[in-house]
């Protein structure tokens, strides 16, 4: 009897060459997503729109295109132009019954790129995965290429051709347009392209590209949400810093800028670099206009190039300690880019956020040693001040160290707050107040704007963990749910304790927008899930901050919607004689006396207190679970219901 049964598990279990599945064509994509863009998530959305953009780009680099227009459309229809040369159209040599377009549009690791022909010597595509992977995760995508005379088009559906690729007319345009709608099915209703990050994308790639046209332009049925833009910067980086600076003050005037051809032909550094006073620190790097957001080997090569050399000129000035300077106490305060083009870059992973090119890291270290340690004899004065400044941070940083060390060995117990937390100086949770906001910017305005006694800051980055979807393992190691639980040191769940919360008052400030509403309930469902007790107490508060602003004159009213704007027009200004309505952004682009003034002044503030009464704690794990647990059915037939009710109410 044991013997059948092994015989029959091991049938079960057999390992055959029937269960082996091969993927045809573009299914890889459709099937594994994550392996091309990283995830299905807001980020990896916006990678499908830096794929056909990087290719517009690459035809910039090589000096064929001299303008890419850029707009989105009210269905979530991104359409990218270039003047560059047109995708080839003519049946490719290896694949003779298909045009090289299709070939391009439908197979994986196709493209110009990867030979010597010399048809881009650098480029930031290389994989040859770029727009098929587009065309594999759009529900639609068309295509029309410019080229010699003639107009050609093709359109495809989920990867799939919808017919051959046809000529439709006579042209004496040049070019390639591209427009596609991301497909649903992979991405989900709720994710669709973010403005403002498209905005920023148009931007960097007109800065980083000097003499390069950008126009970005947002078509919309309703007036305000339409935008346009058109973007161009002669002297590349150095403008955009400038303008980023906005004649700010520097902790030196000078500015370290410059540009220089590296071994390789047709390979190019540039950079700028400078210590602004209140301009939060930042750098800011890209390989062939791809940004690289984790760095890798040219920014290593950069940052050490630069400290080596203040290291030379300390010597040569017999200035003591300088041997101490890490490049921590050089750059610490500084607000710098770093812009590359190499041939034959190489990243981790397809969505090239790190370059990993050790040849490049010598050469760019070797390069600009030279260059800074020729710039800091040039401005002696200047140059010592911020050495002395860079030593100033060095034994700060050594001092803190060694006073962490000492305490880490003579306290046996004690609270670690995270590195994102502006404390306040009280210490009783009577009287004080967390404010939780989003982002360094927020942050920084934030901790300007509050009262230090009383108020204290901590700055999340990005949307927190969905608790209602995450196991407990996962939730223990985010890094954003951590030092959220340590600041408030109360505890979670069944060892959740009142007493031991740190703060009378928790206050969630966001955006007044559709992400800050998205922040919003994140943070209600972990408060929800996690600290039941303390919402329940009404400890949780929601800031109300305004979205506009309204000026004439000296008179000036804040409005916290469209409706409180209107209303406040109609009773209080019966001219529209300069009458200035600003819309903010974000809190991080608020100055900091607006953001105290409006939303942080206990004197003129509004907070709503979320009102959790005990009775309805089932019927609100229902509702939790339907809006933001893991049956996307149920969520959006609550979206549907409540759009056409009109009566959406989280608190009161």
């Amino acid at each position: 009897m044991l013997d059948l049964f092994d015989k029959k598990q091991k049938k079960e279990n057999s390992y055959e060459a029937k269960d082996i599945e091969v993927l045809e064509g573009l299914e890889p994509v459709r099937q594994r997503p994550g392996m091309y863009i990283g995830g299905t998530d807001k980020t990896a959305l916006h990678h499908l729109a830096s794929e056909i953009i990087d290719n517009s780009m690459d035809e910039a680099v090589a000096g064929y295109a001299s303008t890419i227009s850029i707009t989105l459309k009210d269905n979530n229809k991104l359409c990218i132009r270039d003047n560059g040369r047109g995708i080839p159209v003519d049946n490719h040599p290896k694949r003779p019954k298909l045009s090289t377009l299709e070939v391009i549009c439908t197979t994986l690791h196709s493209g110009g790129k990867f030979n010597s022909s010399k048809a881009y010597n650098t480029s930031g595509g290389l994989h040859g995965v770029g727009l098929s992977v587009v065309n594999a995760l759009s529900e639609d995508l068309l295509i029309e290429v410019n080229r010699e005379k003639q107009l050609w088009r093709q359109e495809f559906s989920k990867g799939i051709p919808k017919y051959k690729t046809k000529k439709i007319q006579e042209s004496n345009k040049k070019g390639t347009y591209i427009e596609f709608i991301p497909d649903k099915e992979i991405f989900g209703t709720e994710v669709i392209f973010d403005p403002k990050i498209l905005r920023e994308m148009s931007e960097s790639k007109a800065y980083l590209f000097r003499g390069i046209t950008i126009n970005w332009e947002v078509e919309s049925d309703i007036p305000e949400n339409r935008e346009k833009l058109s973007f161009n910067f002669p002297d590349g980086i150095k403008d955009f810093l400038l303008n980023k600076l906005s004649n700010g003050p520097l902790l030196i005037e000078e500015m370290f800028c410059g540009k220089t051809n590296l071994e390789s032909e047709g390979e190019i550094i540039e950079w700028a670099i400078c210590w602004p006073i209140k301009l939060e620190s930042n750098f800011l790097s890209f390989c062939n206009t791809i940004p690289t957001i984790e760095g890798g080997s040219h920014e290593n090569g950069f940052k050490s190039g630069l400290t080596k050399a203040m290291r030379t000129f300390g010597e040569l000035n017999n200035i003591k300690k300088v041997d101490k300077i890490s490049s921590e106490d050089l750059l610490g305060r500084s607000y710098g880019i770093l812009s590359i083009f190499i041939t034959d870059p190489q990243f981790q992973g397809q969505t090239k956020e790190k370059l990993s090119s050790p040849k490049t890291q010598k050469s760019i270290e070797s390069y600009l040693k030279d260059h800074f340690e020729v710039w800091l004899n040039n401005n002696l004065e200047i140059s010592k001040y911020l050495l002395n400044e860079t030593i100033l941070r060095s034994e700060e940083r050594i001092r803190r160290k060694k006073e962490k060390d000492l305490n880490k060995n003579n306290l046996i117990q004690k609270i670690y707050l995270p590195g994102k937390l502006a404390d306040c100086s009280q210490k009783e949770a009577k009287g004080s107040e967390l404010f939780i906001v989003e982002g360094d910017s927020a942050g920084g305005s934030a901790k300007q704007a509050r009262k230090r006694e009383n108020q204290a800051i901590l700055a999340l980055r990005g949307k927190i963990l969905n608790v209602a979807t995450s196991t407990i393992d996962k939730m223990e190691q985010n890094k954003e749910l951590i030092d959220l639980k340590k600041t408030l040191n109360c505890g979670t769940r069944d060892k959740f304790n009142i007493d031991k919360l740190r703060y009378e008052k928790i206050i969630i400030m966001t955006d007044a927008d559709v992400d800050g509403a998205h922040i919003t309930s994140l943070l209600l469902t972990f408060f929800f899930q996690e600290m039941k007790e303390l919402v329940t107490a009404g400890k949780l508060y929601l800031a109300q901050p305004p979205l506009y602003r309204i000026t004439q004159k000296d008179i000036t009213f804040y409005a916290m919607n469209d409706e409180h704007k209107d209303e406040i027009i109609k009773k209080y200004f019966k001219s529209n004689n300069k009458l200035e309505i600003s819309r903010f952004k974000g809190l991080g682009e608020m100055p900091a006396k607006q953001l105290k003034d409006t939303t942080m002044d206990v004197n003129n503030r509004i907070l709503i207190r979320v009102n959790l009464p005990r009775d309805i704690i089932p019927e609100t794990s229902i509702f939790v679970e339907n809006v933001m647990g893991k049956n996307p059915e149920k969520r959006l037939q609550f979206i549907k219901d409540k759009v056409k009710a009109n009566d959406i109410n989280f608190v009161d």
